[in-house]
């Protein structure tokens, strides 16, 4: 929070005291429980894991919202939290009518927690969910490509220092190109957030498509998918070159289904929605890497595109990027693991003996991770439906209902109806905030390390 104190001073913008006040209410807690608990000698099993994890991702929303609260820009204390946990899980949901309105110091911690949820879940996702025996890299198991938990690097602290490195090089080349391309510095920074991170702040309502540059939006959807790409995968480049990712059934599963998206809302919007050719491919290739990415930036406004284009971009809210990224939602991997499972249950209609284990890269996927797969996406579906469900219920729109609780719990973001690219989730009553806070949490978390808290067994013994 210096940082932005800083640029509230700079600016004098008359908000420093907000982050000074938050500041020190952290300082000053953060030092009492140090003093409290201070010692050793306890012992993390994979329960206290459990409860670490999720208690410190939500001490950490909870932070993230005191300026908010502080502000006059924000309404309510569910506003307030609910802006926190969007810029900290990387969802990039807002409640804000007027972004432009917000003073600099604000603009600029909403995006300084995309940037920082976005490295703390790439380093949870690589070096401590698989120590509890969830989360996605659990299936880089069975990748002929080493990518394992074990082969990456042999000490946690060693893969954070590599994760940190490559997040910080990513940063600070998109910011000096995009600084190139005509953005001032401090939109730059932004922009560099909300990218790295699949997040998706912007310091303007129009979102990238207020820049009208086809440049910006190139080097954009680059680091996009940058960002969407196993981090693993970027350092084993750093040591055996780009084959690492020709190689990756995980990663040209991923490429593949962009394509292909890109490819039909094109034909479909052109002629429907735009006159050429060139800006249909242009704004879908966009839109739907966004989408895929888990990142929300807009440079058009889907929730107006012909049907099949809207449903195109609700379908890719729940595919995500790779395993071990900062993307949310389900992760191509496992839909990838999900087709083939599919494919082996017709096979076996046709030859009901056979034996057909299902392979990535040539290596049998052990039975255990087909059903942690299978376990996992039918929890994220059911969730998905009580979320839309309760929405409806309480009087928001079919559309609006089941593309917000896709959006927020995908990570995704923007959504269609009320709560579309060019809108925001202020028309959502605060009892469904709530319940889409709890969504972006779940998301952010791998759903399955935030509801175990909630099962009794989980506390007893």
């Amino acid at each position: 929070m210096l940082v932005p104190l800083g640029l509230s001073l700079y600016y004098s913008e008359g908000d420093a005291w907000i982050f000074a006040e938050s500041s020190a209410i952290i300082g000053v807690s953060g030092a009492l429980m140090l003093f409290l608990f201070r010692g050793g000698g306890y012992e993390i099993r994979h329960r206290e894991g459990f409860f670490i994890v999720v208690v410190s991702w939500v001490a950490a929303s909870l932070d993230g919202a005191l300026p908010f609260m502080l502000s006059e820009h924000f309404l309510s204390f569910a506003d307030a939290v609910f802006e926190s946990v969007s810029g900290i899980t990387t969802t990039g949901a807002s409640v804000l009518d007027d972004v432009e309105a917000l003073p600099h110091g604000l603009l600029f911690w909403r995006s300084e927690l995309h940037w920082i949820g976005g490295v703390g879940i790439v380093l949870l996702s690589l070096a401590i969910l698989p120590l509890l025996g969830v989360g996605g890299m659990q299936l880089f198991k069975a990748e002929s490509s080493g990518l394992t938990t074990d082969k990456f690097v042999p000490r946690v602290k060693e893969m954070s220092r590599i994760i940190v490195a490559v997040y910080l090089t990513f940063s600070i080349v998109l910011v000096v190109l995009l600084n190139l391309l005509g953005m001032n510095l401090f939109d730059a920074v932004i922009h560099m957030f909300g990218t790295v991170s699949t997040g998706g702040f912007s310091s303007s309502s129009e979102s990238i498509g207020g820049y009208h540059s086809v440049y910006i939006e190139s080097v954009i959807i680059i680091f996009m998918i940058l960002g969407a790409t196993s981090f693993a995968l970027h350092y084993k480049y750093s040591k055996e070159g780009f084959k690492v990712y020709t190689r990756n059934s995980e990663f040209k599963f991923f490429s593949l289904l962009m394509i292909v998206s890109t490819l039909l809302i094109s034909v479909n919007l052109w002629g429907n929605y735009y006159s050429s050719l060139s800006d249909s491919i242009r704004h879908a290739a966009f839109q739907v890497v966004s989408v895929v990415t888990t990142t929300g930036y807009g440079t058009s406004d889907f929730a107006s595109w012909p049907a099949f284009g809207q449903i195109m971009i609700l379908v890719l809210m729940f595919a995500g990027g790779c395993a071990g990224s900062t993307t949310g939602s389900i992760k191509c991997i496992r839909l990838l693991l999900l087709i083939k499972l599919i494919y082996r249950q017709f096979i076996k209609l046709v030859h009901p003996r056979a034996v057909l284990p299902v392979k990535l890269a040539g290596k049998v996927v052990p039975d255990g991770v087909m059903v942690g797969v299978q376990g996992f996406i039918a929890l994220y579906l059911l969730v998905f439906i009580v979320s839309a469900l309760g929405l409806n219920g309480m009087g928001v729109d079919f559309t609006t209902a089941i593309s917000s609780a896709a959006a927020t719990l995908s990570n995704v973001g923007p959504a269609l109806g009320l709560t579309g690219p060019l809108a925001n989730f202020s028309v959502i009553p605060e009892p469904g905030k709530w319940i889409l806070i709890f969504d972006m949490l779940l998301g952010r978390l791998e759903i399955s390390t935030l509801i175990i808290l909630f099962i009794p067994a989980f506390w007893s013994g």
